[in-house]
């Protein structure tokens, strides 16, 4: 079955757009004349937007991305320069607690897979939205860099955690004190980035593999997601824990009944995600 119509949060002009179609919500930066750059009304829609996704059953995998040159080029620095000089400080660094900390908690913490189609430069917290998706599609014209020192800031909205799970601490402190534009193929290179693609075939690249991902197991998938989350931060012996109850609730799923009779009669299942 497919819900075709796109659902923006706003108008087709809103700063995030929101289509949801054959189980495949993808959200759309819609900011191009500004990079698709972060102010606060951006982020509160953007975290209203993942949290949707999020709760909704219809939702099987999750694709972020943006229009025009940019991937998400992070914070809005001409609203920054406004509020530092109106003095409205206090408001200024709350946005990591009260915008970027539960967006990145979203949309890595769902138990759904999350792919980010990184069509153009990712750059401060843009970069740390697509390190925390499961896989990075990036167009060969794309690339990334931790902008943060360039500001005098630290880093945010989680990429002192997945950075250096993508390419280990040692790399991880070196990109962040000398940020740079890692380009595409540096990106696969260094395990930033799954897969690169020519721009002109990101959409149609994205689009396959997220249909795959959501014509799959999804309690499972999002299972593992959690599973591998979890290990990050535990022992073994949590982390066998952890993995044990995960077991336990996939193995009660309709779709591991349809998995198990599909085998014993050799045809392929077909998983509705429940």
């Amino acid at each position: 079955m497919t819900d075709s119509s796109s659902t923006p949060p706003g108008s087709p002009d809103s700063a995030v757009l929101l289509d949801v179609t054959d189980g495949v919500a993808t959200i759309t930066l819609n900011r191009p004349d500004a990079m698709n750059s972060l102010d606060i009304a951006t982020k509160v829609l953007l975290l209203e937007t993942v949290r949707t996704v999020a709760d909704d059953p219809a939702v099987r995998c999750v694709v972020l991305t943006g229009t025009g040159r940019a991937f998400c080029t992070g914070q809005d620095l001409k609203e920054h320069v406004q509020l530092l000089e109106s003095g409205g400080s206090d408001q200024l660094f709350s946005t990591v607690d009260e915008h970027y900390n539960p967006i990145v908690t979203a949309l890595a913490g769902m138990a759904k897979p999350v792919i980010a189609a990184v069509n153009g430069v990712a750059a401060g917290a843009g970069a740390s939205l697509a390190f925390a998706c499961d896989l990075r599609v990036v167009a060969d014209t794309a690339g990334f860099n931790l902008a943060f020192a360039n500001v005098a800031l630290s880093c945010d909205t989680g990429a002192s955690y997945h950075l250096q799970q993508l390419v280990g601490r040692a790399r991880a402190i070196e990109l962040l004190y000398f940020p740079r534009t890692i380009k595409a193929d540096e990106a696969l290179e260094l395990g930033l980035a799954t897969s690169v693609v020519p721009a002109d075939g990101l959409a149609a690249e994205v689009g396959a593999l997220a249909a795959r991902l959501a014509a799959g197991p999804t309690v499972a998938l999002g299972a593992m997601r959690r599973s591998v989350a979890y290990s990050a931060g535990h022992s073994f012996e949590e982390s066998l824990a952890f993995e044990s109850s995960m077991m336990t609730l996939t193995g009660a799923t309709s779709d591991h009944r349809e998995a198990v009779a599909a085998f014993v009669n050799k045809q392929k299942p077909t998983f509705e995600g429940r």
